[in-house]
C-alpha cells in the first residue's frame, strides 16, 4: 500500500484505504496504457509518412510515365512487403492499445465515482467528515486524482 495512504491514520478506516489504493492502481494502469498508446500512435504516423515519402522518391518520381512500371518497381522490392507488414502491425497494435486504454479509463472513472458517491458513508463520523478534504487534497496532490467532483 502507498505510504501516503498508510499515513492517513484515523482519518479513514482500512476499507477506505483499500479503495483509495485500488483507485491509485487503476490510475497508474490507465496512465501506462495512455503512454503506450501515444508512443505507438506517433511511431505509426512517423513510419507511415516516412514510407510514403520513400515510395514517392523511389517509385513515383522515377516511374511516373507508366502505372505498370510503377507497379513493377513496387513489387520488385521485397522491402515494400516488410514495410507494409510492420506499419500494418503497428496500426493494429495502436488500435488494441486504444481499446485497453479506454477500458482502463472506464474502470478508473467508475471506481473514482463510486468513492465520490459513497463519501458520506466512508467518512461517517463528524470529525472524519470534517477532515475528508485532507484526504481529497492528498489524493489530488500526490496522484492527480480528483475526488471532489465526478466530472473528469
Amino acid at each position: 500500500m502507498e505510504s501516503s495512504i498508510l499515513m492517513l491514520d484515523d482519518r479513514t478506516d482500512k476499507a477506505t484505504k483499500q479503495m483509495l489504493q485500488k483507485v491509485v492502481e487503476r490510475k497508474r494502469k490507465f496512465d501506462a496504457f495512455k503512454f503506450r498508446h501515444l508512443t505507438v500512435l506517433w511511431l505509426t504516423v512517423f513510419l507511415g509518412f516516412s514510407y510514403i515519402y520513400f515510395l514517392y522518391k523511389t517509385i513515383a518520381i522515377p516511374y511516373s510515365y507508366s502505372f505498370a512500371a510503377m507497379f513493377s518497381a513496387f513489387v520488385d522490392q521485397s522491402l515494400n512487403l516488410y514495410a507494409f507488414v510492420v506499419i500494418g502491425g503497428l496500426f493494429g497494435l495502436m488500435n488494441l492499445l486504444k481499446q485497453k486504454k479506454d477500458k482502463a479509463e472506464k474502470e478508473f472513472h467508475a471506481l473514482r465515482c463510486e468513492i465520490i458517491d459513497k463519501s458520506k458513508d466512508l467518512w461517517k463520523p463528524k470529525d472524519a467528515w470534517k477532515n475528508r478534504h485532507l484526504v481529497f487534497e492528498m489524493m489530488k496532490k500526490n496522484y492527480d486524482i480528483n475526488l471532489y467532483h465526478e466530472n473528469k
